[in-house]
């Protein structure tokens, strides 16, 4: 049984802004128009689904992800299945590109970013189903073409999996409705701080009433670490420390690898959230979001580093 990832797959472009977007931003005025000049630009690999897979790959996994790519995919497959994720339910449409994600960094690592969906749009034509119940142990579905994550959370709650609901930036597009639709029989809601907001604006609910449609409402809180808002109350867990802050693209992805691989091998909330934690610590450590490495005994002696010594250290992350 697998984990199955989906989301977006995408070329990310990240640029560095030597500045302060709050100094070129009037605040009360009713129009914008800004120009940042940066000084730094790089392309990487990117998407939320690869982001997700790759960190569950480093984690023992074999994940499998489920997405649309364009073109221009060949060779962002061969990377993805060198360090072991399974990319045979990624449909790769030749007459789209695959999707850019372009972000500008300020010195406060405030972000001003935008999206090309290109062969994104046709994720809406994927269904889970043809995976089958038996072959999937949790499915993520995370930021991807609105009308394919309602379609995912439907052939969830049809085959009776375990499945994250993760809207993050979608939640600035998509409709009450297909939130509502979404959310609905989700065993986690995945969110961070500003977006927990978000979603309590766009439902019109507030934790205890979103907590009536998910089981668990998991908080990313940045340097303040992450948390968890169950019925029977909030779990929290302190950040882990990096050796340096380059840049935060990709964080959140990193941290929900983490997170299911804790769900996963049934480990406590206080548990998961420190795995989710460290992580993602490694991907602010460098540029681009698939740049880091790390061996599962490095990643443990990291673990104890920040948390001390977990009673699950020695059987967790085993190659699937």
């Amino acid at each position: 049984m697998a984990i199955i990832v989906t989301g977006s797959i995408a070329w990310d472009y990240l640029m560095r802004f030597p500045g302060h977007f709050k100094d070129h931003i009037l605040v009360g005025q009713d129009k914008l128009s800004v120009s940042f000049l940066v000084d730094e630009k790089e392309r990487h690999r990117g998407g939320t689904a690869p982001n997700i897979a790759y960190n569950l790959a480093l984690l023992g996994e074999r994940p499998k992800i489920v997405g649309a790519a364009g073109l221009d995919f060949a060779d962002y497959r061969d990377w993805l299945e060198s360090v072991g994720v399974d990319t045979s339910h990624i449909r790769v449409y030749p007459d789209e590109f695959t999707a850019t994600f372009s972000v500008i960094t300020d010195l406060n690592h405030n972000q001003i970013a935008s999206f090309h969906t290109g062969a994104m749009a046709r994720a809406r034509e994927l269904d889970l189903r043809e995976i089958g119940a038996e072959n999937i142990d949790w499915v993520i579905i995370s930021p991807d073409d609105p009308v394919a994550m309602v379609n995912h959370t439907e052939a969830c709650r049809d085959m009776g999996v375990n499945f994250i609901y993760d809207p993050s930036q979608q939640l600035a597009r998509i409709s009450r409705d297909e939130f509502m639709t979404s959310v609905q029989g989700a065993n986690v809601l995945t969110v961070n701080d500003y977006e927990l907001e978000m979603a309590k604006k766009l439902s019109g609910l507030d934790e205890t009433g979103l907590l009536e449609l998910v089981e668990a409402i998991v908080v990313t809180r940045g340097p303040d670490g992450a948390s968890v808002i169950t019925r029977e109350g909030e779990i929290t867990a302190p950040s882990a420390r990096p050796t340096a802050v380059l840049e935060p693209t990709g964080v959140g992805d990193a941290f929900r690898a983490g997170l299911l691989v804790g769900l996963k091998a049934g480990y406590d909330w206080e548990t998961i959230l420190k795995l989710g934690n460290s992580t993602a610590v490694y991907v602010i450590e460098q540029m681009g979001t698939q740049n880091h490495t790390y061996t599962r005994e490095q990643f443990l002696a990291r673990v104890r580093e920040n948390y001390g010594e977990l009673p699950v250290l020695e059987t967790c992350c085993q190659k699937s």
